[in-house]
């Protein structure tokens, strides 16, 4: 514990000697963080975070996926709105999952079982993120195979955890020991709430990207050191996705890209710590989480290898 202790005080003395010595490097990219946080993150994130969360305190969620349950309610055996759950995670993207499954829960709309299934495989990269940032910045042309690594696998995941692991956890219609009436809102109680909770969220979110679009200064002086040695961009932009994912994929570019699409299902750093921000009202646990997206990252690492050799991919 003192040596745990100790380890802390030369991190955070070494980090605020980092940010002194180079301010004008550090405010770049602090300021990196805040324009992504402001220019992507609040447009594309706010909204949806207020009009789910009117729908989870109005109990609409179930409601609105019915649908969906001759297909996949037949797949998955769970109770809509552990569908509309996974509907959410997959459409909007990350941090919408974690965020979807915590306020299910909350709500006492899905068991606890339910809300770790969900967070097992939903909270992954947006689609359109993923189409409109990561393809291009990749130059894949044909992304059909890639959408299949960035999605059919998770999927894939979920349906087997749900028949194996989850198999006598979750009942198919959702009615569970902890299962309590769900809390219902007036539109003018759930709106208010909705706001509240999406707005403090939403700070927080951006308070980890600044945060770790700060922490880029330490490859960036790693660079710098070990300037002349081969591939040490390669190096420090691989080290930057493992920090934060889109500073990541903007320095590494074409020149690493199965690298990018193999960490894109772990998210990096600051994806995990927004993920955490999500849940840390509940006690869903963070290590789990962090277990099922290491293995869908080596599911999805043995996909691209298989389909370089497969399809002889660029």
């Amino acid at each position: 514990m003192k040596h745990k202790f100790s380890l802390y005080v030369i991190l955070f003395v070494g980090l605020t000697a980092i940010i002194l010595l180079y301010p004008d490097i550090c405010l770049n990219y602090s300021l990196n963080g805040l324009n992504l946080w402001f220019q992507k993150m609040i447009p594309a994130l706010f909204p949806f975070m207020v009009l789910s969360g009117i729908m989870i305190r109005m109990d609409l969620a179930a409601p609105c996926v019915r649908f969906l349950m001759p297909i996949l309610g037949r797949l998955f055996h769970t109770s809509p709105a552990c569908i509309y759950g996974i509907l959410v995670g997959f459409l909007c993207g990350f941090p919408m999952g974690a965020h979807t499954a915590a306020q299910l829960y909350e709500n006492r709309q899905i068991s606890k079982d339910e809300a770790s299934f969900l967070l097992a495989f939903c909270n992954n990269i947006g689609p359109v993120y993923f189409l409109s940032f990561v393809i291009p910045t990749l130059g894949i042309s044909a992304p059909g195979l890639y959408l299949f690594g960035m999605y059919g696998l998770p999927f894939l995941y979920g349906l087997f955890l749900r028949h194996t692991t989850y198999c006598d956890r979750i009942s198919p219609t959702g009615q569970t020991d902890y299962k309590t009436n769900p809390r219902t809102l007036s539109l003018a109680s759930a709106l208010d709430q909705s706001i509240e909770n999406a707005l403090l969220n939403i700070a927080r979110l951006g308070g980890y990207m600044i945060v770790f679009n700060l922490l880029f200064i330490l490859p960036a002086l790693l660079s710098d050191l070990l300037t002349g040695f081969p591939q040490i961009d390669l190096l420090s932009g691989g080290i930057c996705c493992l920090l934060e994912i889109t500073g990541g994929i903007s320095r590494l570019g074409k020149h690493a890209s199965y690298f990018v699409l193999c960490a894109l299902p772990f998210g990096g750093l600051s994806c995990i710590m927004q993920t955490y921000s999500m849940i840390r009202n509940t006690d869903l646990s963070i290590v789990e989480y962090i277990m099922h997206k290491a293995i869908l990252t080596a599911i999805t690492v043995v996909f691209y290898l298989a389909a370089v050799n497969r399809f002889f991919l660029p």
